[in-house]
């Protein structure tokens, strides 16, 4: 069931203000691949170099991958004001949901990452992870998040402290902190206010249309 329930998002695109969220295809691998050769975003996302073949293997696992859930994020200005640019050109981050606890099936994890500088300290973070949770409640049947976020990383913390997610861990090995949120019936409310804008539309992968 669950293996059904995550690659729903294959066929799903998301439309907000500021981003466009689409599932992650191999359109999208070379520009990921170069984002993630910054050593700061390996430190960020506590990530190890790959090859450019180890990325699009990891693309095509992510893809069939029954406990990840994972959009691209997409400059929505930039998207939308140049009807057939490639969405490689718009990319500014992602924004994923792993379902890694099987005694919980209504926990998910949560990250997002702007890897654009340009694009940072604009909000589009923060619209990508409300589009994701208000996703994460309606369409995938979860009611609790965590956020767990390098000890370093006061504008990701602030972002989902922001967010109503509270603090309930301090790891000093991992040198990362965890924050909660439980979608309660008042802060289903808010999330629905908060996402009211955001359309879902079916998907066409660009990258498979005949040139």
């Amino acid at each position: 069931m669950r293996a059904a329930t995550m690659r729903l998002n294959q066929n799903t695109l998301l439309l907000g203000k500021k981003v466009v969220l689409v599932p992650y295809t191999s359109e999208h691998v070379p520009r990921y691949h170069e984002w993630m050769k910054s050593e700061e975003l390996q430190r960020l996302t506590a990530s190890e170099p790959l090859t450019l073949e180890q990325e699009y293997a990891m693309q095509r696992s992510w893809r069939e991958d029954a406990d990840k859930c994972t959009f691209i994020v997409l400059d929505a200005e930039k998207w939308q004001a140049q009807p057939g640019t490639t969405e490689e050109s718009c990319m500014v981050g992602d924004v994923n949901l792993f379902l890694t606890d099987l005694e919980d099936p209504t926990l998910g994890e949560i990250e997002v990452m702007i890897a654009e500088p340009s694009c940072r300290g604009k909000g589009l973070g923060t619209e990508a992870v409300l589009a994701m949770l208000s996703y994460g409640v309606t369409t995938l049947g979860l009611t609790k998040f965590e956020a767990k976020i390098g000890q370093g990383n006061e504008p990701s913390m602030r972002m989902f402290q922001k967010l109503h997610f509270e603090q309930v861990a301090v790891s000093s090995v991992f040198q990362e902190v965890t924050l909660r949120l439980t979608v309660s019936e008042s802060e289903h409310q808010w999330l629905l206010e908060q996402t009211s804008h955001v359309e879902e539309k079916p998907y066409r992968d660009r990258s498979a249309e005949p040139r």
